[in-house]
C-alpha cells in the first residue's frame, strides 16, 4: 500500500508541477482589462484552501465525526505548541518561495523559468532587467527549497502525526507569513481594489493547483523522500518543456537548454542511486 501511494503521488506531483508552470505563466502574463490579481493575495488563498483540505481529510479519517476532529485538532496541535511550532521554519520558506515563483513567472517566459534559453519574446517585451529579476527568483527559490523539503521530511519522519495534521500546522503559519507580505507589499493596492482584484477562473485554477502541490509534495516527502520529489520535479521540467515547445510553441530549444535539460535528467537520474555508506550516516534523507 505505501509503495503505491508512492507513485501515485509522484505521478500526480508531475503532472500538478508542470501544469502550475504553464497556468502561472500564462495567468501572468495574459492582458485584460482592469488590475491584474496579486500574486501575494493568491498565496494567502491557497494556504487556506490546503488547509481546508486537509481539516476535511482529518474529518475522514475520524469516521466523518465532528467530535472527533475537534479532539484530534485540540490534541494534535493546540496541546503540542512546541511540536506546532516547528513548522514555522518550513511554513516561512515555502511562503517566500511561492512568493518567488510568481515573480519568477512574471518576468520570464516558462522556458526560461526552467531553465536558461534564447527567448521567443522582443527585446522591448522582455528586458534584460526583468530577465535579472526573474533568474535572481528562481535560484533563492530553489535554493529555499532545498532546505525546507529536507527540514519537513525530517519532521514527518520523526513524528507519528498524521500528514494532513502536519500540513494543518503548515498552512497556518503560511497563511500568517502570507498576510504579513500582503499587508506589507500589497496593502495599499488591497485597501483600492479589494482582495480578489483581478481574480478570474484562470487565477482560481492557478490558486487550487498551488493548493494540491501542497498535499503532493507533502505525501511524497511522507511516503517516498525528498529526492524522489526532485527526481519527479526534473520530469515536470522535461513535460513542460515539450508542451511549450509542440502544443505552446512559445519555446524554441538551444544548445545551452538543450545541455542544461540533459544535466537535468542525468542529475535525476542520478538521484534515484542509492548513497554511499559514508554519506548516509550524514544524510536525514536515508531511508
Amino acid at each position: 500500500m505505501s509503495a503505491n501511494l508512492k507513485y501515485v503521488s509522484l505521478g500526480i506531483l508531475v503532472f500538478q508541477t508542470t501544469s502550475l508552470v504553464l497556468t502561472m505563466r500564462y495567468s501572468r502574463t495574459l492582458k485584460e482589462e482592469g488590475p491584474r490579481y496579486l500574486s501575494s493575495t493568491a498565496v494567502v488563498v491557497a494556504e487556506l484552501l490546503k488547509i481546508m483540505a486537509c481539516i476535511l481529510l482529518v474529518y475522514k479519517d475520524s469516521k466523518c465525526s465532528l467530535r472527533a476532529l475537534n479532539r484530534v485538532l485540540h490534541d494534535e496541535i493546540l496541546n503540542k505548541p512546541m511540536e506546532t511550532l516547528k513548522l514555522a521554519i518550513p511554513s516561512g520558506i515555502y511562503t517566500l518561495q511561492n512568493n518567488l515563483l510568481y515573480v519568477a513567472l512574471s518576468n520570464l517566459d516558462a522556458a526560461t523559468y526552467q531553465w536558461p534559453s534564447d527567448s521567443q519574446l522582443d527585446s522591448k517585451e522582455l528586458s534584460a532587467g526583468s530577465q535579472f529579476v526573474g533568474l535572481m527568483a528562481v535560484l533563492t527559490a530553489c535554493f529555499s527549497s532545498g532546505f525546507a523539503g529536507v527540514y519537513f521530511e525530517k519532521i514527518l519522519k520523526e513524528t507519528k502525526q498524521s500528514v494532513w495534521i502536519r500540513n494543518i500546522q503548515l498552512g497556518f503559519f503560511g497563511s500568517i507569513f502570507g498576510l504579513m507580505g500582503v499587508y506589507i507589499y500589497d496593502g495599499e493596492l488591497v485597501s483600492k481594489n479589494g482582495f480578489f482584484q483581478g481574480y478570474n477562473r484562470l487565477t482560481w485554477i492557478v490558486v487550487v493547483l498551488q493548493a494540491l502541490g501542497g498535499l503532493v509534495i507533502a505525501a511524497v516527502i511522507k511516503y517516498a523522500d525528498n529526492i524522489l520529489k526532485g527526481f519527479a520535479t526534473s520530469l515536470s521540467i522535461i513535460l513542460s518543456t515539450l508542451i511549450s515547445y509542440f502544443w505552446l510553441q512559445d519555446f524554441v530549444p538551444t544548445r545551452v537548454s538543450l545541455c542544461c535539460q540533459a544535466g537535468v535528467l542525468w542529475r535525476g537520474l542520478g538521484l534515484l542511486q542509492p548513497p554511499t555508506p559514508w554519506f548516509k550516516g550524514f544524510s536525514c534523507l536515508s531511508l
